[in-house]
């Protein structure tokens, strides 16, 4: 406007020029506004945002947007790539592999008439945290429950641990950006409060380990199942899958309730993909090391049927390594610990099989007191046991990542000797001493076993530790066909489940034939309305 009023000004009386001018005006600011000229700029994906850690050693993707056919240039640790925005204005170039630095650094990023400046940018490991509300679980939280969560928090300065928490909504398709540019957060006794206690535990302990900057994305969401966390893409494969994908693409609520591996659907963001398109698309493909995940009560609540879980995690699991393009993607997960719930029991079973997936892992559990509270508040051993899992089987370190896992049971003489990996340290009877404080047990007796017999009914049975394995035999079961560990809601008053490896990790729980267990969704049924 400022140009038209200058042409009027310099018009004169001559209303025929001024009209004629003032047309003209009007013309350029049309055509500069429908152009884009007008409120050009050059600018970053929104996630890349101050105070930000980017990947070591891997290429680091950097993108975002300007005019068509511009010319950009980015700068970065010695580094200086130039590119041309295509025809719908998006550029995207890679940083070659760097060294961790824990140096504050500028990354620029410039066209002919913009400048975009990032500034406190270190480089180290990002890893992708997700799931819902006990990976939510914020340190203000576990502090205000926990003396020794409340003690982390007061010492929790470490400029080099940054956090980045998304919580964008749902979205029916998937995003290209966040809708602001997200806030990075230093770690500090103050800012650490509102980020994830579990997140805070794992970064301290690979920090800790590593001694390099670590960076946290956290798009975990409370109370929502895994469906909206999964790529619509990567629901292929398994006909639940598929069926659940279909039924979202109508907001076939009532459908995906009813049907077999199905939810309590509330709202649109239980839907299929809806959550990994408005949190999780916008980040790819920022360059992270892994994933940590920790779910599954939404999908074994009331009325939920947690049978096919399995392939939900492998929809996950694969689905995120196909939008990363990374084939051998780390995804470390969580079990669910103990709670009384029928459909738990199952649901920790399928996070077991979800094993399976190369490049995965578990965490078990079952074993921390929680005093049946959906949400405990003891993180700091979740954290700490996840963290082994990268620093074994990423980082190098010589350090064992899981407890005993099942193995095998053979039944031979009215007894079931069951093997298990993770175990070539030794078993040992283990009871929880506090937090992170496994002790061995030499009085107590192992809980939780159980044999069955032909004639379908399981008994509890004694069981003890010979070397590797475990022997278990009953009175009551003089031909067993099967056995099982720790497969109750709750275990009983004073026997908590207490089977560990000498390195002090618990065991998981299994049956040894899942087929005398059969799901019954009567014992679970959908909330009366």
């Amino acid at each position: 406007m400022n140009f038209l009023v200058l042409l009027c000004m310099r018009s004169g009386h001559d209303d025929r020029l001024l009209i004629s001018r003032s047309r003209l005006a009007l013309v350029l600011v049309f055509q500069l506004v429908a152009s884009g000229v007008a409120v050009a700029q050059v600018q970053l994906a929104n996630v890349f945002a101050d105070r930000m850690v980017l990947q070591r050693e891997l290429p680091v993707p950097v993108w975002g947007t300007a005019d068509p056919g511009a010319s950009v240039q980015v700068a970065f640790d010695g580094q200086s790539h130039t590119t041309i925005a295509d025809e719908q204005g998006r550029w995207r170039v890679t940083l070659a592999a760097m060294k961790a630095s824990a140096s504050p650094r500028e990354l620029v990023v410039q066209s002919e008439a913009d400048r975009v400046v990032r500034k406190n940018v270190w480089v180290g490991e990002v890893w992708l945290a997700a799931g819902q509300s006990n990976m939510a679980y914020t340190t203000r939280a576990m502090a205000s429950r926990l003396a020794k969560g409340q003690d982390l928090v007061s010492a929790a300065d470490f400029p080099a641990i940054r956090f980045c928490r998304i919580n964008e909504p749902d979205s029916p398709q998937p995003l290209d950006d966040l809708p602001a540019i997200a806030q990075w957060d230093v770690c500090t006794p103050q800012n650490v409060l509102q980020h994830s206690a579990v997140a805070f535990v794992f970064a301290r302990r690979l920090h800790q380990a590593l001694q390099v900057p670590i960076g946290v994305i956290d798009c975990s969401w409370g109370g929502k199942p895994i469906e909206p966390f999964i790529p619509v893409d990567a629901f292929v494969g398994h006909p639940t899958l598929v069926e659940l994908a279909a039924r979202a693409k109508t907001g076939d609520f009532e459908g995906i309730q009813t049907m077999p591996g199905g939810t309590y659907v509330r709202s649109s963001s239980w839907l299929a993909g809806t959550i990994y398109n408005g949190r999780i698309a916008p980040l790819v493909p920022y360059a992270i090391r892994g994933a940590i995940w920790y779910q599954g009560e939404s999908n074994s609540g009331k009325g939920e049927d947690p049978r096919d879980y399995e392939h939900k995690m492998r929809a996950l699991v694969e689905g995120w390594r196909h939008a990363w393009d990374r084939d051998r993607l780390p995804v470390y997960f969580v079990q669910l610990p103990q709670w009384s719930s029928y459909a738990w029991t199952y649901l920790r079973e399928q996070q077991r099989r979800a094993q399976r997936l190369p490049h995965t892992g578990m965490v078990v559990t079952i074993d921390l007191d929680n005093g049946n509270d959906i949400h405990p508040p003891n993180k700091i051993d979740v954290g700490e046991r996840l963290a082994r899992w990268p620093l074994a089987n990423v980082y190098g370190r010589e350090i064992e990542a899981s407890g005993p896992m099942f193995r095998e049971a053979k039944i031979r003489d009215g007894t079931a000797t069951v093997s298990f990996e993770h175990a070539e340290s030794g078993l040992m009877v283990g009871r929880v001493a506090g937090v992170q404080s496994i002790q061995p047990s030499h009085e107590d007796r192992l809980n939780g076993f159980e044999l069955i017999g032909p004639e379908g009914r399981w008994y509890a049975a004694e069981a003890r530790i010979e070397g590797g394995t475990v022997v278990v035999s009953s009175p009551e079961v003089t031909q067993p066909i099967a056995v099982r560990y720790a497969c109750h809601p709750e275990a009983e008053a004073g026997r908590a489940w207490n089977l560990y490896s000498r390195e002090g990790l618990p065991a998981s729980p299994f049956c040894s034939d899942w087929n005398l267990m059969p799901y019954d969704p009567d014992e679970n049924p959908m909330p009366k309305k």
